[in-house]
């Protein structure tokens, strides 16, 4: 059942009439409502572990920052970066977490050439992406934008491009500047030195008001997230950061039947066994409606990246957008083919298989700015080592590809060198299960209406 057709369903006076307490719930409804509370959820409590590890959490690895600070990272991503799946390894990132509980944040872009590829994706807690700064949507001449949160009451400043406003109280800002090559690197460093994040009161030259404290709760770590039943807890605590969107009062009042109140500790281990039973079911239905929606796309993962509006409030998409790489774009910044089986319908293995894929006689993607194919391990979704460091093969490694006879490209796709007369185009796979995502960068209309098709891959041998 998706959402939409559940929230339809009960009427305000049908509410007044559930039980007052999770403890009065019968095991049905009380699993029903955790079902629809885990979907809901999976994207909040999987942001909120990468905010966790990238601005709050000092000792981690991933740290990179308080909020509210510039994060750039003057490279491109490799296997050691783990703060979340699916990163791309084309463009070095800029991370900007807001918190704007306090007041709103600006950011000024400085104006850069017309054919460099830059964007910054706002994206709320929800993991909506409400709005874009870059190349696309504002154009390379730079400017100043101001982010505001929900609660937030005052007058457009002078002096600021654009006043865009978020939902919720935290936002990821996920800048990508496009690497030409790696004699480019300075260059961008230069670029990424002009990106700037002030307050709303230090950009008019006053004082900064300092953020709330904050007692932060633990987050769930990835590979318990599906199972780990304080994931109930997680979320209870992040509603707080999310004032109830109109449509989402009566879902919000069943969370709440279930004890799932903003802000408020939901102790697990004081539930009922039943109750701890349907929360253990509840994860695991809702999680089964994400893998078969997952399963469904074949791949096609456009459907599951956008605004409030373009989701129509698809709880279930939103979720499996979240598994399938959090943080993505929205399809008219970038389309993200997922290859996780070969033509023949099996699963990707390094230790099984051998495979290629082709761009018929100089067929490439039809793109803007540039695309490219790059390579994780499963369960993890993570970059994958190996003994040449190449993680993908993108458009501007073109020149220095072994072309076909036809002009065409063919990838090959293995864990052992193909040889030294193809290991220009060899792209390494763990010797097990992986996956693969193309990323098209500015797709132009024939990849948005589907009139190109993404190649195959093909098994080719053991």
């Amino acid at each position: 059942m998706q959402f939409r057709s559940a929230i339809q369903i009960f009427s305000i006076s049908a509410l007044l009439a559930f039980p007052a307490s999770a403890a009065e719930l019968d095991r049905k409804e009380a699993t029903e409502i955790a079902r629809e509370a885990y979907v809901y959820g999976v994207p909040m409590v999987s942001d909120y572990a990468t905010i966790y590890a990238f601005s709050i959490d000092t000792k981690s690895p991933e740290y990179k920052g308080p909020f509210n600070s510039v994060l750039n990272i003057a490279r491109v991503f490799t296997p050691e970066d783990k703060g979340f799946v699916t990163p791309n390894s084309d463009t070095p990132y800029t991370f900007m977490g807001l918190d704007l509980r306090a007041e709103p944040m600006v950011i000024t872009v400085p104006k850069m050439e017309k054919n460099r590829y830059f964007v910054f994706q706002l994206m709320d807690l929800y993991t909506f992406n409400f709005d874009y700064i870059g190349t696309r949507t504002t154009g390379n001449d730079g400017g100043t934008y101001m982010i505001a949160g929900p609660n937030w009451k005052g007058d457009d400043p002078k002096g600021v491009t654009k006043v865009i406003r978020s939902e919720t109280d935290f936002v990821n800002v996920i800048g990508r500047t496009q690497l030409f090559n790696p004699d480019d690197l300075e260059n961008v460093k230069k670029i990424q030195a002009g990106y700037k994040l002030q307050s709303l009161s230090e950009f008019q030259g006053k004082e900064r008001i300092p953020e709330p404290s904050t007692e932060w709760v633990q987050p769930i770590r990835p590979a318990e997230q599906k199972t780990n039943p304080e994931f109930f807890n997680v979320l209870a605590f992040l509603l707080q950061f999310t004032p109830t969107h109109p449509s989402e009062t009566e879902l919000r009042a069943r969370f709440e039947k279930l004890g799932l109140k903003p802000g408020e500790h939901f102790d697990v281990a004081a539930q009922s066994a039943e109750i701890k039973a349907a929360l253990a079911d509840g994860m695991t239905e809702g999680q089964k409606q994400i893998d078969d929606l997952r399963t469904s796309l074949q791949g096609d993962s456009s459907t599951l990246f956008g605004t409030r509006e373009f989701l129509k409030n698809d709880f279930v998409a939103r979720a499996a957008g979240t598994q399938v790489g959090i943080g993505a774009n929205s399809r008219e910044e970038a389309l993200y083919p997922i290859y996780e089986k070969d033509a023949q319908g099996s699963a990707l293995d390094g230790a099984k298989g051998k495979y290629t894929l082709k761009f018929e006689g100089g067929n490439f993607p039809p793109v803007n700015a540039f695309w490219s194919l790059t390579m994780y391990d499963l369960p993890g979704q993570l970059l994958v080592a190996n003994p040449i460091k190449r993680y993908l093969i993108n458009a501007p490694m073109l020149p220095d590809l072994k072309k076909d006879v036809d002009g065409g490209l063919t990838i090959y796709i293995q864990h052992d060198s193909p040889g030294k007369d193809k290991e220009t185009n060899w792209l390494p796979a763990p010797d097990g299960p992986f996956m693969m995502a193309m990323r098209y960068y500015l797709p132009k209309p024939e990849l948005l209406d589907g009139t190109w098709k993404s190649p195959v891959v093909e098994k080719v041998g053991e």
